[in-house]
């Protein structure tokens, strides 16, 4: 897709009380600096350091597990993070969140040599822990929009808004290529093929990171999950129930070239745009745990693709290696992991890692080389020139910003998907008489913003976050001579129009995987409720992936796939109302049956529903 880059740019250019990228800085697009810039530095930092604060350095804790704040200086930690729920104990408002990082980025100054934290967190798609944060479509969505220019620009909101409460570390882009919709983590990826990995994984790394990373409204981005999650056989998988086992952290089984061609692309291209970390998987290659993987880690990401930066394993990913935790730190360190994110075994983590390099089960080069990284992304950062690392509360002027949600709400318009319209029932009008609205999701923000909302799971209901759902944009949208009325069943349905919003419940990785993606029966009934009231039919299908249809494609009339949309509701009226056009394309295969799955373009005997790409105008 051929962007034109200053249009764009003069578009979304941001400003935000001088700390953001200034339009002139934007306006000369260039690339990001080696992260090897300033490696003299790194090296006499290095020799300076004793054992203890390079391994100190190299251990990430989960700060709702700390068992003393002082840790931080005592253990020498180079990061922490917030895991999925992980919140502040004042609460999770933006103050609370910005005190909370300040509270523990100052304990640094107490060491000897006061080396920042690297604070991490999941903003997969927006500040989604944060109540107020303006949340985008999740990634399967905007794959659907082929729109680089459009994900750029919502990573840059995204990293404006996450540097407001000071953390400096996302782990996103998710470059995933999902093969098997079953899979709870699809919505992560962009679609099917390694191309739009590719094409959309580089412009989120631009994104966040910007033009440069010592920029304070810079955010450093973590690809993951190296490599092949999206293709772990099914029946692999770490087990929901004793006697269910599913996809998520499974084994990938494909030959090497394979493994390349499929799954390679989106880190290739993120490593072109200057990604400073990356994150290998909890899954399996040919049975060898991704994270004790000398071949994927050293001798592919490191030594053949050049990667500078440094890796960060996923949460306690090494407790699923063979051995005790010992040998699991030290398979996983000799293979090439650099940072360790752990939950609640820090101490032990340290101290064991101590005792290896004493042992001489892991060599000092080792600890160097991978201290030297971490120490090479800080420098480029600019939290070692000295100036302030805590937050820079200006930035809190546009955190959750009607113009950040104006961003988010085209983002929503360039991500619908028509799949049907018989009699031409769409665009609909605005000065319809009566419109019937229907659906347990037609009213509710958090099955709009689906997983990574607030929680890790997500949530149902208002509470979960701020926003404009389905049903209240269209109150907004219509005339107001239109009378709106909604049941979530379905019941007391009459009018000019009928529109039913269902679909997925809020999940991710992990709980979501299912064996069967089949509608609800609550889901099927209303649908069929609401056509035996007699009128021309719309639904809209809020979901993490395509859904099996079949029981109610033939009752609608039009048929769109929202995915899943975050926030911003008035997109999806945007476009059903006519104001704009639809320009989805699915970024999915969507299968007619279960029997169909795992369905890809490019499979033999290639039949699905609506084929990859489809979408109609």
């Amino acid at each position: 897709m051929k962007i034109n880059r200053r249009k764009f740019i003069e578009a979304s250019a941001i400003t935000v009380a001088g700390a953001a990228l200034s339009r002139a800085d934007l306006l000369k697009a260039k690339s990001q600096a080696s992260l090897k810039t300033n490696d003299t530095k790194v090296r006499a930092l290095l020799s300076s350091m004793t054992l203890e604060e390079k391994v100190g350095q190299m251990v990430q804790a989960n700060s709702a597990s700390l068992k003393d704040p002082s840790d931080v200086e005592n253990y020498f930690l180079g990061s922490v993070l917030s895991g999925g729920s992980s919140d502040p104990k004042t609460g999770n408002g933006l103050v609370d969140w910005t005190d909370h990082y300040d509270n523990l980025q100052s304990r640094t100054q107490k060491t000897r040599l006061r080396i920042p934290l690297l604070y991490g967190i999941d903003a997969v798609h927006g500040h989604s822990n944060v109540l107020g944060a303006t949340l985008f479509p999740h990634n399967i969505g905007l794959g659907c929009s082929r729109n680089a220019a459009l994900v750029e620009k919502a990573a840059r909101i995204t990293a404006i808004e996450t540097r407001a409460t000071g953390i400096n570390w996302t782990f996103a882009p998710c470059v995933t290529v999902p093969r098997d919709e079953r899979w709870g983590r699809s919505y992560e990826g962009f679609g099917e093929t390694p191309e739009l990995a590719r094409m959309l994984g580089e412009a989120a790394v631009r994104g966040y990171q910007g033009n440069d990373l010592s920029n304070p409204a810079s955010l450093l981005a973590c690809a993951k999950h190296w490599i092949g999650d999206g293709a772990t056989k099914y029946g692999t998988g770490r087990k929901l129930k004793p006697d269910l086992q599913i996809l998520d952290r499974g084994d990938v089984t494909l030959s090497e070239s394979e493994l390349r061609r499929l799954h390679m692309a989106g880190y290739v291209s993120a490593i072109k745009a200057g990604v400073g970390t990356i994150m290998p998987s909890y899954s399996s290659w040919n049975g060898v745990k991704c994270s004790g993987s000398k071949r994927l880690l050293t001798e592919i990401l490191k030594n053949e693709l050049k990667f500078d930066g440094f890796l960060i394993s996923d949460y306690d990913a090494i407790d699923e290696m063979p051995g005790n935790y010992k040998t699991q730190i030290e398979t996983s360190v000799n293979a090439g992991m650099d940072m360790f994110m752990v939950s609640a075994k820090y101490r032990e983590l340290y101290t064991l890692l101590l005792e290896l390099v004493r042992e001489k089960r892991v060599e000092m080069s080792r600890i160097d080389d991978a201290v030297t990284r971490i120490l090479r992304v800080k420098f480029v950062m600019g939290l070692m020139d000295g100036r302030s690392n805590l937050a820079d509360r200006k930035l809190h002027a546009t955190f959750g910003s009607a113009a950040h949600r104006q961003a988010a709400r085209e983002c929503v318009r360039e991500t619908l998907v028509m799949l049907k319209n018989e009699k031409r029932i769409l665009p609909m009008s605005k000065k319809l008489t009566r419109i019937h609205v229907a659906g347990k999701s037609a009213d509710d923000i958090g099955n709009q913003c689906g997983g990574w909302t607030i929680s890790w799971q997500g949530k149902s209901g208002a509470q979960t976050t701020g926003g404009t759902t389905i049903l209240e944009a269209i109150k907004a949208t219509v005339s107001p001579q239109t009378m709106i009325t909604y049941s979530a069943d379905g019941s007391n349905a009459a009018g000019d129009l009928g529109i039913v919003v269902i679909g997925e419940t809020p999940y991710a990785e992990w709980m979501g995987d299912r064996q069967s993606l089949e509608l609800s029966d609550e889901d099927v009934a209303v649908v069929e409720k609401m056509k035996q009231a007699g009128m021309p039919l719309l639904v809209i299908l809020i979901s993490g992936r395509p859904l099996i249809i079949d029981k109610i494609i033939d009752k609608a009339d039009a048929f769109v796939a929202a995915w899943l949309p975050g926030t911003e509701g008035r997109g999806v009226t945007d476009v059903v109302f006519g104001d704009y056009k639809f320009a989805g394309k699915l970024s999915f295969s969507w299968p007619r049956s279960m029997d169909q799955i795992p369905i890809n373009t490019g499979d033999r005997n290639y039949n699905p529903l609506f084929k990859y790409g489809y979408g109609l105008t």
